[in-house]
C-alpha cells in the first residue's frame, strides 16, 4: 500500500517547467503587460504604414488641385511692396480671377490688375535654373512666396484710345473728365509728374493707388513700349483679399472704391 499522501496541489516549480517559470499560463496573445504579439503587432505597423500612405495621398491630390486651380481659374497673390497702398497693403493675399477676362471682357477702367511685365516694366529675362524657376513658381501660385518678379498689380487708369493726361495741379484727367480717385493714398495726387499720353489700342496705362511710392507706367514712357501693359499679359483680376482674416473683402472696398 502505498502510504505516501496523494499531492493535491503542484509545487511553483517542477523539473520540467524550470526554475522560477510561472505556472500560470497565458492565452495565445496575450501577455502580463498587454502588449501585441508579433502578428498583431505585424498587423498595426501596416495599418499605420497605409494611413500615412493615405495622408500623403491626399495631400498630393490636395496640392494637385490647388495648383490646377490656381493657374486656370483663382490664384492666390502675395502684395510684396507698398505701391498699392491702402487697397493692398504688404503680405496681403488677394485672389485674382483667371476667367475675368477670359470671354471676351476686356480690361477696364479702376479694375486692379495682375499682369506679367515682361516687355513693358521689365526687360525679357534670361531663362533661370529651370527647376528652381518652377519649385518657386509653384509655392508663388500657392500665394506661399513672393511672385516672380515680372509680375506686378496695380490699377488701370487708362484703356486703348484714351486720352490720360497729369495736369499742372497734379489731377489725372481722361478724355478730359478729372477722376475722383478716393483709393490714393493719404497725402498723394494723382501724380508729380505731368505727362500727357493716348493709350494705343490693345494696351493699358496703369498707375499704384500709393502714388509716391509706385513705379508704373509713367516710370516707363521714354522705354520701349512707353509704359503700355498689352491687354493679353492681363493674368487677371485682383477681387478680393483671402488672408489675413482681418483685411478679408472686396478689392474695391478695400481702396474704398475703383474711381
Amino acid at each position: 500500500m502505498d502510504t505516501e499522501a496523494p499531492h493535491t496541489q503542484r509545487g511553483h516549480s517542477s523539473p520540467d517547467e524550470g526554475e522560477g517559470r510561472s505556472r500560470f499560463v497565458f492565452p495565445e496573445g496575450d501577455s502580463p503587460s498587454g502588449a501585441a504579439s508579433a502578428p498583431e503587432a505585424d498587423s498595426a505597423s501596416g495599418a499605420g504604414w497605409l494611413t500615412w500612405r493615405r495622408a500623403g495621398l491626399l495631400g498630393v491630390a490636395c496640392t494637385v488641385f490647388l495648383l490646377l486651380l490656381s493657374n486656370f481659374v483663382l490664384q492666390p497673390f502675395l502684395i510684396p511692396s507698398r505701391s498699392m497702398e491702402p487697397t493692398l497693403e504688404v503680405g496681403d493675399r488677394v485672389l485674382v480671377n483667371k476667367l475675368a477676362y477670359r470671354f471676351g471682357d476686356q480690361p477696364k477702367r479702376g479694375d486692379v490688375v495682375v499682369f506679367d511685365g515682361t516687355g513693358s516694366f521689365v526687360p525679357e529675362a534670361p531663362a533661370g535654373n529651370p527647376l528652381g524657376n518652377a519649385l518657386h513658381g509653384a509655392a508663388s501660385a500657392l500665394g506661399l512666396a513672393e511672385p516672380s518678379d515680372t509680375d506686378f498689380v496695380k490699377r488701370v487708369v487708362g484703356v486703348g484710345g484714351d486720352d490720360v493726361v497729369c495736369d499742372e495741379h497734379g489731377r489725372i484727367k481722361v478724355n478730359g473728365v478729372p477722376l475722383d480717385e478716393p483709393y490714393l493714398f493719404p497725402g498723394d495726387t494723382g501724380s508729380k509728374v505731368p505727362f500727357r499720353i493716348v493709350v494705343p489700342l490693345g494696351t493699358l496705362w496703369v498707375m499704384g493707388d500709393h502714388r509716391s511710392q509706385s513705379r508704373d507706367s509713367r516710370d516707363h514712357l521714354g522705354e520701349p513700349g512707353g509704359g503700355m501693359v498689352p491687354v493679353e499679359k492681363v493674368i487677371g483680376r485682383a477681387d478680393g483679399i483671402g488672408w489675413p482674416v482681418s483685411r478679408w473683402g472686396s478689392v474695391a472696398s478695400a481702396g474704398g472704391g475703383r474711381g
